[in-house]
């Protein structure tokens, strides 16, 4: 749905009266889409989620104590590049996700660091098939796919979180989340859900201060340094969602999501070292 979509739908839903705080809620974002394909059937180079990686000679394949990351996704900067509508992604280059084969790093505890990488290069050269680790568990290696790209207008599940002096009413807020229960359509609303930016399809509570505080080495809200770290919440952004996928074999928790976050001052810099993710489940 565009944001004229959007637009229509808020009228329809007798919330007009706040299409006046529609830049806060709507978001850009970049649906992905997957094929599953033979893993030969696939070109090197290309986006793919799941099977195994194409690399430079030079790459080292993650590791969380001494066990093989799983691999989740490559994703060709180039074959994004004409949907990033606000040019908040690389222009060239391609991003690697891994995350923790034994799935034991929710994002919630500092010491899950480290259970998950965001790898990017500019400019890569020589890209080469590698073959899975021997010691990777068999159930964290995913079919592979296809994916290709489209333009959508996600909703902010949290708007209060993101509307400044959010002046909502009561029955406004109830319409509000009788839309988001059938978003963008009761057709898609149940449809796998892989997305870059915009706004994540939460499971559980709005992640950008557990992020922020995780992050930052801080687990409880009453810690003396919460109060001023949680200033900085809004300033992390969703990178990459990755859903529960029964045609690749992917299950999160219990047919949840994991959702990879990053500053948005960071991405600004191509600076995806500090990248923290999140697994919610049902």
């Amino acid at each position: 749905m565009d944001i004229a979509g959007v637009r229509t739908a808020f009228g329809a839903a007798g919330l007009s009266r706040l299409l006046k705080d529609i830049d806060y809620v709507a978001k850009d974002a970049i649906r992905l889409y997957t094929k599953p394909a033979g893993e030969y059937d696939l070109s090197i180079g290309a986006s793919r989620i799941g099977g195994v990686p194409d690399v430079p000679p030079d790459f080292k394949w993650p590791e969380r104590n001494g066990v093989p990351q799983a691999f989740i996704a490559q994703l060709a900067m180039e074959e994004v590049h004409a949907h990033d509508l606000h040019g908040e992604l690389p222009a060239r280059g391609m991003l690697w996700f891994f995350y923790d084969a034994k799935q034991e790093t929710y994002g919630a505890d500092p010491a899950d660091r480290g259970g998950w990488q965001v790898i990017f290069r500019e400019d890569y050269a020589g890209l080469q098939r590698m073959t899975a680790p021997a010691d990777l568990p068999a159930e964290s290696q995913f079919k592979a796919a296809s994916v290709s790209f489209a333009n959508e207008v996600t909703l902010s599940q949290n708007p209060q979180l993101d509307v400044p002096g959010f002046d909502w009413s009561d029955d406004e807020v109830q319409k509000y989340e009788t839309l988001l229960s059938t978003f963008p359509t009761p057709e898609e609303h149940g449809d796998v859900q892989h997305q870059l930016l915009g706004n994540p399809q939460t499971i559980q509570d709005d992640m950008r201060l557990e992020c922020q505080l995780a992050s930052q080495g801080v687990t409880d809200i009453n810690d003396p340094r919460a109060k001023e770290l949680s200033k900085g919440a809004n300033g992390w952004q969703l990178l990459l969602q990755i859903d529960s996928d029964d045609e690749l074999g992917m299950e999160w928790g219990n047919t949840g999501m994991i959702y990879y976050w990053l500053r948005a001052s960071d991405l600004k810099k191509l600076d995806f070292d500090e990248a923290w993710l999140v697994l919610q489940s049902e």
